[in-house]
C-alpha cells in the first residue's frame, strides 16, 4: 500500500508538472497510459440527447442530477463479466475522488433483483445507481457493446470515452482523470 501511494505520489507530481509546463489536451493524451491507452478524448464536447431512466427504486432518474459535477458513467450489465469485473474498482474510485459523480447505468435487461443482489456482493451501493432497461441512451450516443464508459464535463456533455472494462482505481487512472478535472 505505501509503495502504491509512492508511485501514484510521483504520477501525479509528473502531472502537475507537465501542466504548470503548458500541457494542454496533449499533455492528456500523454497520461493515457495502461488501461487509459483505451480512452478517447474529444476535441469538443458532444452533446447528449436527453433521457430518462429509472432508479433501484423505479423512481425516473436522469443524468441532469450530476451536472454541475464532473461525471463517469458507466455502461454496464448484470450478464457482462467484464463489467463485473471493473466495478469493485468504479467503487473505489467513487470513495477517492468524491467530486467526481461516479454513475453505473446498467443497461438492457438487468432484472431487477440480480441487479441488487450483485450491487450488494460488490459493495458498490455508494455509486450512483440507474437502469436504462431500453438501452435508449446507449443506442442514440452509439454504444454497442459493453462496458462502455463516458466521461461527462460539469455541463453534462461527453468530453471523453472509454471502449471496454478498465481499472478505474489504478494510479493511471487517478492521474487522467484528476488532470482532467481543473481545480475551480
Amino acid at each position: 500500500m505505501v509503495l502504491r501511494r509512492f508511485i501514484f505520489g510521483s504520477f501525479l507530481a509528473l502531472v502537475y508538472t507537465g501542466f504548470a509546463l503548458g500541457a494542454n489536451a496533449q499533455g492528456l493524451d500523454a497520461l493515457r497510459l495502461g488501461d487509459m491507452e483505451k480512452m478517447i478524448l474529444h476535441p469538443a464536447p458532444k452533446d447528449l440527447p436527453e433521457a430518462t431512466f429509472l432508479g433501484l427504486d423505479d423512481a425516473p432518474r436522469s443524468l441532469d442530477e450530476v451536472k454541475g459535477r464532473w461525471a463517469l458513467v458507466n455502461f454496464w450489465a448484470t450478464w457482462c463479466a467484464p463489467c463485473r469485473k471493473e466495478m469493485p474498482s468504479l467503487g473505489a474510485l467513487a470513495k477517492d475522488m468524491p467530486d467526481l459523480a461516479v454513475v453505473a447505468l446498467a443497461t438492457g435487461r438487468n432484472p431487477l433483483p440480480q441487479l441488487t443482489r450483485f450491487i450488494d456482493e460488490a459493495g458498490v451501493g455508494h455509486l450512483i445507481h440507474m437502469r436504462d432497461p431500453k438501452s435508449a441512451l446507449s443506442s442514440q450516443i452509439g454504444i454497442m457493446g459493453l462496458p462502455v464508459t463516458i466521461i461527462l464535463n460539469p455541463q453534462g456533455q461527453e468530453v471523453a470515452r472509454l471502449i471496454g472494462d478498465a481499472d478505474w482505481h489504478s494510479p493511471e487512472a487517478l492521474a487522467l482523470l484528476d488532470a482532467m478535472m481543473p481545480a475551480d
